[in-house]
C-alpha cells in the first residue's frame, strides 16, 4: 500500500537524475532510468500518489485515441503493461485486462464510432464492430434500446495508487532508487534541486514529473509549460455481485476528451472493480484548483450511468472523489528535454491518460535521458512547441 518514506539523505547526495513527483508517472520514469542503470532519487511534497493519480481509476485504453502519436504511445505502453504484470504479477497491480466496450445511443452516433474504429483497426487497434442484437451477450446487464457499438479487447485496468507504489517499491529494491516525501522543491538550477526538507541535491537531470503542478516546477528552472488543472468527479458504489464485465461507456466521451472547452462535459463511463464496487465517470470541466463537490454534477453522472445500466438505478452510491487532471491546450503530454534548460526533462501533462501512458513515457524519458535512441519519434510531444508562449 502507499505509504510516506523519508530516507535519511547522504552527506552529499548525488544521483544521475532527480525525478520531482511520486505519482504514476515518476514512479514509471524511476523505474524506467533505474533499469538502464541511473541512481535516482525521488521527491514529492506529499505522500505517495497524493495527486491525481489517487484519484483516478487506472484506465489503460486505447479506445479513446485517435491515431496519431498518442495512440502509438499508448500502444507500447499496453504492452509494456502486459509485460509488468507479468514480471511483478497481476495482483501486485490489480491488472485486469477486461476489455472496452463503447456504445453509441442512436445511428448517427454509431456511424462516427464505426468510422473512428475503421481509422484506429488501420493503426493496428483491435477495434470488433458489435451489432445492436449483440450487446446482450457482451453486457447482460446493458440498456436494450442502444444502436450499437465497439468492442476494444485491448484497453484494461489496474488500480492506480497500488500500481505506482509497487514501481515505486521495485524501484528500490533495485538499490538504485532512494523515495523522498514530503519534501518541496524550492528552486532549481543546473545540477541543483533546492528543497525544504532536504537541503540541495546535486545530479545531472531532473525530470519534471509533478503533473497538474508540472508548471510550477517547471517555472522554477525558468521553462514555460501551460499546464491547467482539468477537474474530474468519480462515483463508488457499494460491493455489488458482478455486474459490469468491460470498461463501459458512450460514445460522445471520446469528444469530451479531445474537447478543449473550459465548460462542465460529462458522458457515461461505468465499469466494475475487483473489490466488488462500480466506478462511474466521467466529468471534466476546467474551475482551477477548487476542490468543492459539485452534486449537480455527481446527479448527471449518476443519471447517465443509469441509463447505460438500469439495475444501478437502485444501487448505494458510497462515496465520491475528485481530481485534477493536468490539460496541455493540444491534449498532448510534454516529454523530453527542455528548449532552454536542456538538463530538465518534462514529463507531465498527460490529462487523463497518465495511467496508461505511464510506462511508455517512462521507457521514452530514460531514452532520452541516458542518450539512447528512442522507441518512437519523440517530436510531437516536444516541451519545445510551447517555447513561443514563453514570456
Amino acid at each position: 500500500m502507499p505509504c510516506d518514506i523519508v530516507l535519511n539523505v547522504p552527506r552529499t547526495p548525488h544521483y544521475d537524475v532527480v525525478v520531482i513527483g511520486a505519482g504514476m508517472i515518476g514512479a514509471a520514469c524511476a523505474y524506467a532510468l533505474a533499469e538502464r542503470g541511473l541512481q535516482v532519487a525521488v521527491v514529492d511534497r506529499g505522500p505517495v500518489v497524493g495527486g491525481t493519480t489517487g484519484a483516478g481509476e487506472g484506465n489503460l485504453l486505447v479506445s479513446d485515441k485517435l491515431p496519431g502519436p498518442e495512440l502509438e504511445l499508448a500502444t507500447e505502453s499496453q504492452r509494456l503493461w502486459r509485460e509488468l504484470a507479468e514480471t511483478l504479477g497481476a495482483d501486485a497491480l490489480e491488472y485486469e485486462p477486461k476489455g472496452g466496450l463503447v456504445v453509441a445511443k442512436d445511428v448517427q452516433s454509431l456511424s462516427a464510432l464505426q468510422g473512428l474504429a475503421a481509422r484506429q483497426r488501420e493503426a493496428g487497434v483491435d477495434a470488433v464492430d458489435v451489432p445492436a442484437d449483440a450487446l446482450g451477450e457482451l453486457e447482460p446487464h446493458l440498456a436494450p434500446a442502444l444502436a450499437g457499438g465497439v468492442l476494444y479487447p485491448q484497453d484494461a485496468q489496474v488500480q492506480p495508487a497500488l500500481a505506482a507504489a509497487t514501481l515505486l517499491r521495485r524501484a528500490r529494491d533495485t538499490g538504485r532508487v532512494e523515495l523522498f516525501t514530503r519534501a518541496t522543491v524550492t528552486a532549481l538550477s543546473k545540477g541543483r534541486v533546492e528543497t525544504d526538507a532536504l537541503g540541495t541535491l546535486h545530479c545531472h537531470a531532473v525530470v519534471n514529473a509533478a503533473g497538474t503542478w508540472g508548471g510550477e516546477i517547471a517555472a522554477l528552472a525558468g521553462a514555460h509549460l501551460p499546464i491547467l488543472p482539468r477537474r474530474g468527479f468519480v462515483l463508488v458504489t457499494e460491493p455489488l455481485p458482478p455486474l459490469v464485465r468491460h470498461k463501459v461507456y458512450a460514445a460522445d466521451y471520446v469528444a469530451d476528451v479531445a474537447s478543449g472547452s473550459a465548460d462542465l462535459q460529462s458522458s457515461g463511463v461505468v465499469e466494475g472493480t475487483a473489490a466488488g464496487p462500480v466506478l462511474i465517470g466521467a466529468s471534466r470541466e476546467r474551475v482551477g484548483f477548487d476542490r468543492s463537490l459539485s452534486v449537480p454534477v455527481l446527479a448527471r453522472l449518476a443519471a447517465q450511468a443509469a441509463e447505460l445500466f438500469p439495475a444501478l438505478r437502485d444501487v448505494r452510491v458510497m462515496r465520491a472523489y475528485r481530481g485534477f487532471r493536468p490539460y496541455l491546450p493540444d491534449h498532448l503530454p510534454a516529454i523530453g528535454p527542455d528548449p532552454r534548460q536542456p538538463w530538465l526533462f518534462q514529463a507531465c501533462g498527460h490529462e487523463g491518460a497518465g495511467i496508461g501512458l505511464a510506462p511508455a513515457t517512462g521507457l521514452l524519458v530514460s531514452q532520452l535521458v541516458d542518450g539512447g535512441k528512442p522507441f518512437l519519434d519523440p517530436t510531437p510531444f516536444d516541451p519545445a512547441r510551447f517555447l513561443q508562449e514563453q514570456p
